[in-house]
């Protein structure tokens, strides 16, 4: 009778450690994919932060050839601005659709200014631009597939109990304005 007694305990041990193990190992990798995401937000910013700088020398430039277009200038600075100040990605994604906006009503502007896209020193900023916005997009891509995939970890079977324990919440995508799912208007 002792025998099965050690026995029960023996198997009712192994079963806690491995449970433990498990729970260990799960929150482990929680830990993992969400420092993942967080790399993956600040890549975002940094690319984020580049445009930030840009902007002004631009700007700048296109002042020069355009002062009469005030609004298009404040837009930029007041976007600058938001973006300068926004601390969560919501607020965040809200600063760049701004931005976003904004920048395209500058190169309407340009578009009225043929000298301006002569100039060397507009060249060199708009292909830094460009250079950028394509850092940009990947940063994105980078930053929602690691969303994705925390996103998913979290809510799967028997893993979400652990999520659950350790109050983990689902992060959101960096997602487009609706203005970009509409194709542009372009005139000749």
């Amino acid at each position: 009778m002792k025998r099965i007694g050690l026995v029960v305990l023996f198997a009712i041990l192994a079963l806690l450690v491995i449970g433990g193990g498990w729970f260990i190992r799960t929150s482990n990798s929680f830990v993992a994919a969400e420092e993942g995401v967080n790399v993956q937000w600040a890549e975002v910013q940094n690319q984020l932060q580049r445009r930030y700088d840009l902007i002004p020398n631009l700007v700048e430039t296109v002042k020069g050839y355009a002062a009469h277009e005030e609004e298009v200038f404040t837009a930029i600075a007041d976007a600058r601005a938001k973006l300068g100040g926004a601390s969560t990605p919501a607020e965040t994604q809200q600063a760049v659709n701004q931005m976003e906006s904004a920048l395209s009503r500058l190169l309407v502007v340009v578009e009225n200014y043929p000298e301006l896209k002569a100039d060397k020193s507009f060249n060199d900023l708009m292909y830094e631009l460009s250079g950028t916005e394509n850092r940009i997009a990947v940063a994105r891509a980078r930053y929602n597939e690691s969303v994705q995939s925390f996103n998913v970890k979290i809510r799967m079977f028997p893993a979400s109990i652990v999520a659950g324990i350790k109050g983990l919440q689902a992060k959101t995508m960096f997602e487009a304005t609706p203005a970009a799912l509409e194709a542009p208007k372009v005139q000749f």
